[in-house]
C-alpha cells in the first residue's frame, strides 16, 4: 500500500536526500502550461470567461458570479447549530492567536534629533481563496478571513468554486461561514480563474455583474490545488501572495515510543484530502515501520474516501521512510520541509525546537494535524511541496507591510553631512552629496 525508503546507514547530502524523498509527480510547473491560457482569459473577457470556465471546469454556469447578499444570510440562518457552535468557537481561538502576531511599532533615536521609526501598514484590499470540490473548507474562511481581519484590512473578498447542487453558489457552509465572520463580498468562482480574477478584476458581462464585477486585490491568500498554486506563481508581482500551497502533505518523525495506530490515522487524515496528498513516515524503528503498515491495512478499507486515500497512500509521494536514529531523521524531515509535521518521539518538545523548515509542527501524541485544521488557534493555511524552506504559514503578516519613517532635524543632518558627501562622491554620484549639502550654503 503505502511504499518504503531505506536511508539507514547512508549519509546524504542535501541535495542527494532530495533526489530520493517523495514527492508528487505532477508539479507545478506542468500545471502553468494549463493555467497560463486561463489567466488571460479572465484578464481579457472578464466575467464571460468566468462563466465559460465555470461551465467548463466546474460543470456549472453561474448566474451570479458575485454571491447576493440574502444568499449569505439564508446560508447562515439553515446553518446545523452544532457546526455553528464548532466554527464559532474556532473563530475566537484562531482570533486569539493571530491578535497577538500584530507586530508593534517602534522607534529608534540614533543621535539626538535623529530618529528612525517603524510602522505596519495593512494592504488595502485582499482576496482570499476557499477550495472546494471534494471536501467543504469553512474552516479556511476562518484562517483566511480572521488573520485579514486581524491584521486591519478594510476590503476582504472571498472566492469559492461554484457547485451544481448550490444552484451554482459554492457550498452553503463556506457561505454560512463568511456571513459568520461580516464578509458580504464572496464570488461563486473556483481554481486558476479566480487567482486571475483577483490580481486583474473582472469586467462585467451581464446586468448583475455591474459594469466591474470585481476590482483587483493586493493580496491573494488561501490554499489550493496545483492549478491554484500554478496561478499565484505567475501573478505573483503583480499582486503579493501568502505561498505556494498545493497539496497537502504530513511528515512524521516517531520512534519506537509512539503508537502506531495513531500514527496511521494522521497519515489518513491528510491522504483523506486528495490522489495527490503526501503522506510520509520517518522513524528508526522498523517495528514501528511495520506495525504502522499493518494498522494502515486494516483501517484504510473503513474510512468513508477508502478510495482517494489508497491512491494517495500508494502514490510516489508517500513513503514510509527508515534512518539510523532521530538524528539522521531530523536531518531528513528538515530536508523534506514538510507543510505539517509530527513529532512523536521520546523528547518530542526538545526535538521540535530544532526543526528548521516546516509549515507548522505538531508536538507529542495529542497534538495531531487535525487539531490545526480546525481548533487549535493556529493557521491551517501553510507551504508545501518544500516551499517551508524559504515561506510561512498564513498570518496577519501577510497582510501587513513595513514601513520605516526617518525624521531628522537640520543638526542632525548636518553632523553626517561630510561622511554622506564622501560616501556619494565614492559611489559617483556627487547629487546625492550636494543635496545635502546645499541645504546648509
Amino acid at each position: 500500500m503505502i511504499r518504503r525508503i531505506d536511508l539507514r546507514g547512508q549519509d546524504l547530502t542535501r541535495t542527494e536526500l532530495l533526489g530520493v524523498l517523495p514527492r508528487p509527480e505532477v508539479g507545478v510547473d506542468q500545471a502553468i502550461q494549463a493555467v497560463t491560457p486561463i489567466i488571460a482569459d479572465v484578464r481579457a473577457r472578464g466575467a464571460a470567461a468566468l462563466r465559460d470556465l465555470s461551465e467548463r471546469l466546474d460543470g456549472v454556469r453561474p448566474e451570479h458570479l458575485r454571491v447576493p447578499a440574502a444568499a449569505l444570510a439564508d446560508a447562515l440562518e439553515e446553518l446545523d447549530p452544532q457546526v455553528r457552535a464548532g466554527l464559532e468557537e474556532a473563530i475566537r481561538r484562531v482570533r486569539a492567536v493571530h491578535a497577538a502576531q500584530v507586530p508593534t511599532e517602534h522607534a529608534t533615536q540614533l543621535a539626538p534629533g535623529a530618529v528612525v521609526r517603524q510602522r505596519w501598514v495593512p494592504v488595502q484590499r485582499v482576496g482570499l481563496y476557499v477550495p472546494g470540490g471534494r471536501a467543504v473548507y469553512p474552516s479556511s474562511v476562518i484562517m483566511n478571513v480572521v488573520a485579514a481581519q486581524e491584521a486591519g484590512v478594510p476590503g476582504l473578498a472571498v472566492a469559492s468554486p461554484p457547485q451544481k447542487d448550490a444552484g451554482g453558489l459554492p457550498h452553503p457552509t463556506i457561505l454560512a461561514a463568511c456571513a459568520l465572520l461580516g464578509v458580504d463580498e464572496v464570488y461563486a468562482v473556483g481554481g486558476a480563474q479566480a487567482v486571475a480574477m483577483f490580481a486583474y478584476g473582472a469586467a462585467g458581462t451581464e446586468p448583475q455583474d455591474g459594469d466591474v464585477l470585481c476590482e483587483p486585490v493586493d493580496v491573494v491568500t488561501g490554499p489550493g490545488n496545483v492549478y491554484v498554486t500554478a496561478a499565484k506563481r505567475l501573478v505573483r508581482g503583480v499582486v503579493g501572495i501568502d505561498a505556494e500551497a498545493g497539496p497537502t502533505e504530513i511528515a512524521v518523525l516517531a520512534d519506537a515510543t509512539a503508537d502506531p495506530g495513531h500514527v496511521a490515522l494522521d497519515l489518513i487524515s491528510q491522504a483523506e484530502h486528495d490522489p495527490m496528498a503526501a503522506s510520509v513516515l520517518v522513524t528508526p524503528s522498523v517495528e514501528l515501520a511495520g506495525a504502522v503498515e499493518a494498522r494502515l491495512s486494516d483501517l484504510v478499507g473503513s474510512t468513508k474516501h477508502s478510495a482517494r486515500v489508497l491512491q494517495a497512500l500508494s502514490g510516489p509521494q508517500s513513503a514510509v521512510v527508515l534512518v539510523d536514529d532521530l538524528e539522521q531523521g531530523l536531518a531528513v524531515v528538515d530536508a523534506y520541509g514538510a507543510e505539517h509535521l509530527e513529532i512523536q518521539t521520546e523528547g518530542a518538545a526538545a526535538l521540535a525546537e530544532r526543526v528548521r523548515s516546516a509549515g507548522a509542527i505538531f508536538v507529542g501524541p495529542w497534538s495531531p494535524v487535525s487539531l490545526g485544521d480546525y481548533m487549535a488557534g493556529s493557521n491551517h493555511v501553510l507551504p508545501t511541496g518544500g516551499s517551508a524552506h524559504f515561506s510561512s504559514g498564513l498570518g496577519v503578516h501577510a497582510y501587513l507591510k513595513s514601513v520605516q519613517v526617518v525624521e531628522y532635524t537640520r543638526d542632525a543632518l548636518e553632523e553626517l553631512g561630510d561622511r554622506i558627501v564622501a560616501v556619494a562622491n565614492d559611489e559617483d554620484l556627487p547629487a546625492h552629496g550636494e543635496a545635502v549639502r546645499g541645504r546648509f550654503l
